[in-house]
């Protein structure tokens, strides 16, 4: 029995000695904070070589679709599902199957739907702490509703040319913990930038 289970243990000693991986990374495009893979990879590498795990992805299901971008150029966009299998040096093994999603304008698309699938694979299997520690059932997403109201200014939250009305008011939601328009999310940011 202990010449199967080694994989549990070097797991947990590879959770037990992985620190917090914070949202440290910036999308210049759409401004929100993210935790990338390399970030992940450079954390876990050394604690996976000093444990004896490794990882073995096997794509399940691959889609791929070309979308129009709101300039007109075309974006390739992949959906995959993947099994992720981590071994121990005795050959013991646990799977983990997630899905990873990329879009890129050339030949990328595949690369980061992989990149993603692994981040996230990682994060569930290992339980890596963030700083945020953020539970999803504390957050209710926003409902359709014909109008969404700014919390600050109580005007009609309206969609942009990249963004409709709901996404709008989710990302202030995501970002400042209420719905807000366009321009008070603006006066938010610099708030919070210059407090």
């Amino acid at each position: 029995m202990a010449e199967t289970s080694k994989i549990y243990s070097a797991l947990s000693a590879i959770m037990s000695e992985c620190p917090a991986i914070s949202k440290s990374q910036k999308n210049q495009q759409q401004g929100f904070m993210y935790r990338g893979v390399d970030v992940v990879m450079n954390v876990l590498q050394p604690l996976m070589i000093k444990h004896k795990v490794f990882a073995v992805p096997e794509v399940l299901d691959s889609q791929r679709q070309e979308r129009v971008t709101a300039k007109g150029g075309t974006l390739n966009y992949t959906i995959l599902r993947v099994r992720y299998t981590f071994y121990a040096e005795d050959g013991s093994s646990v799977s983990a199957v997630v899905q990873g999603e990329g879009m890129d304008s050339a030949d990328k698309s595949s690369n980061k739907a992989m990149s993603v699938a692994f981040k996230y694979a990682c994060f569930q299997v290992l339980c890596i702490p963030t700083e945020e520690m953020k539970d999803p059932d504390a957050e209710t997403p926003l409902h359709n509703s014909a109008v969404l109201q700014c919390a600050d200014c109580g005007a009609a939250i309206k969609g942009s040319g990249t963004f409709n009305a709901q996404q709008i008011a989710q990302r202030a939601v995501d970002m400042f913990g209420r719905q807000l328009c366009v321009e008070c999310a603006k006066k938010a940011k610099e708030g919070a930038e210059n407090g």
